[in-house]
């Protein structure tokens, strides 16, 4: 009759020491394209560019809210690549290593479970919705957005569906294995509901003026956090191959 836990103890070790023996940057090869591709964009804009040419560079590839508050025919194409490319531009070296590090957090496990393809095009409708989430609030501002902090926003809210296990934590290396849970499911998980708490009052701080992390980047666009964070946390199932799971959100 004592085998069975004996057995479940054992299976217990082995997991976790799996998850100790992975290493710490075993990271999705479309993972490490993203990364390399993002430092390869920056160093362009920051060291191959003179002014003038970073100046039109950056113009035409940030995300400009008053771009759309005039006729589009009046304007030259930027604003069709617009709500994309911007993800793909930087500040600085911080702001650039500062995202580079969330995203390695939490795109690695999104992104082993639904594959390339649908991480290309959750990158892409995710920096969509984060863009026009901040040109609602920002309509007709003239300042530039840039930055992949919508879509790695995006990458967390995802990840809040699956690879937070009850009682274990944030699982970066084994998460995509778990079930997908539903929305209101999610919030069964406690740890799942003191992060997006968490997360949530940071980004409202950061609105009302008080500044947490990131002081020399700039402004923080935390609108466009939010509308990045809603999007991946409210339509992963959309992407996700995997079916849901009915299964109550308990381990052994």
């Amino acid at each position: 009759m004592d085998d069975e836990p004996d057995k479940a103890e054992q299976q217990q070790e082995t997991e976790d020491d799996s998850r100790r023996s992975q290493p710490v940057f075993n990271l999705p090869q479309s993972l490490v394209v993203t990364l390399a591709l993002l430092a390869g964009i920056y160093v362009i804009q920051e060291y191959l560019l003179d002014d003038d040419a970073r100046a039109y560079f950056v113009v035409n590839l940030a995300f400009a809210p008053l771009r759309y508050a005039y006729p589009l025919e009046e304007q030259g194409f930027a604003w069709l690549w617009s709500p994309v490319t911007y993800s793909l531009l930087h500040g600085s070296i911080e702001h650039l290593l500062f995202n580079a590090l969330w995203l390695m957090a939490f795109g690695a496990p999104v992104v082993r479970r639904i594959g390339t393809f649908r991480y290309v095009m959750f990158w892409i409708l995710s920096a969509v919705a984060s863009a026009f989430f901040h040109a609602l609030i920002n309509w007709g501002n003239e300042t530039l957005l840039i930055g992949a902090s919508g879509v790695v926003s995006a990458l967390m809210g995802a990840a809040c569906r699956f690879a937070f296990p009850a009682r274990r934590g944030y699982d970066r290396t084994h998460g995509h294995l778990y079930p997908r849970q539903s929305i209101l499911g999610s919030f069964r998980n406690r740890t799942v509901v003191i992060f997006t708490a968490m997360w949530f009052i940071g980004n409202l701080l950061i609105a009302f003026g008080v500044t947490l992390f990131g002081a020399d980047m700039g402004p923080i666009a935390w609108d466009a956090h939010i509308g990045g964070f809603l999007f991946g946390f409210l339509l992963f199932g959309f992407f996700d191959p995997v079916p849901p799971s009915r299964m109550p959100l308990t381990q052994p």
